[in-house]
């Protein structure tokens, strides 16, 4: 792993509101996603003064960045993120995509600072979660401590999941199980799992896979021309689901 800049930018000042009843956490139809379900009335009530902010986010601008203290969590309410660090040469290393439901900022419980940067891909929404008050609930009532536990899990899963792609499979297999696993996470929120629009480059996919730009555009036109995909600038058509699963499948075996 080669080590990052120690030079850290001023952060970018996001548009911060305070949530509304409306937008509670007991009323949000994103609760089960990034928060536990099954609770009380008495607990729905005390876990809806956890996020008492939002917070919006335009495309390119940054959430937060390496070296800034930690002290919220965030939930990701509408749009996509990237996190990233940064080599010495000045190349970005994507580390992760997060859309609407997931959460960003767990890099800095550790040691209390960020380790990445985390930028909108497209204009965003953002609940702000202090991580001092959830650590607070977190002891109060044992559902939000498991949940929070679950997501942690996830996440590391994610990355062993990113180590396997990097390791062992070839270009087309990694962009195939890219897609598949975005497909899954859409179809988790009620999107379309076969017809959708990429929020990311191809240079920022190849960033995350370990390839080249190059490589990636030759992946999708070879999944393209293989009737596996209909492909349409960053529109993506899981043509063939099966054939797409067979190539990661077959590398597993």
């Amino acid at each position: 792993m080669t080590s990052v800049k120690a030079i850290v930018p001023e952060p970018v000042r996001c548009h911060v509101e305070r949530a509304s009843h409306a937008t509670a956490c007991s009323n949000c139809n994103l609760r089960g996603l990034c928060l536990p379900v099954g609770l009380s009335p008495d607990d729905l009530e005390r876990l809806d003064t956890l996020v008492t902010t939002r917070r919006k986010v335009h495309r390119g601008e940054t959430l937060f960045r390496r070296g800034e203290s930690f002290a919220s969590i965030y939930a990701v309410r509408s749009g996509f993120f990237k996190t990233t660090v940064s080599s010495e040469d000045g190349r970005d290393q994507v580390t992760g995509f997060q859309m609407t439901g997931e959460l960003l900022g767990l890099d800095g419980i550790g040691d209390s600072t960020h380790s990445c940067d985390a930028v909108a891909l497209e204009d965003s929404q953002v609940c702000v979660i202090p991580f001092g008050r959830l650590e607070e609930l977190a002891q109060e009532f044992a559902g939000l401590q498991r949940e929070f536990h679950r997501v942690m899990s996830r996440e590391i899963v994610r990355d062993h999941g990113v180590m396997l792609l990097l390791s062992s499979m070839t270009a087309e297999e990694r962009v195939a199980a890219f897609l598949l696993n975005l497909a899954s996470r859409l179809e988790a929120r009620g999107f379309s799992p076969s017809a959708f629009v990429l929020r990311m480059t191809r240079a920022e996919i190849g960033a995350y896979l370990g390839l080249k730009l190059e490589t990636v555009s030759r992946a999708f036109s070879k999944l393209h021309e293989d009737g596996v995909l209909g492909v349409r600038q960053r529109e993506v058509r899981i043509v063939d689901p099966a054939a797409l699963r067979r190539l990661v499948s077959d590398e597993a075996r």
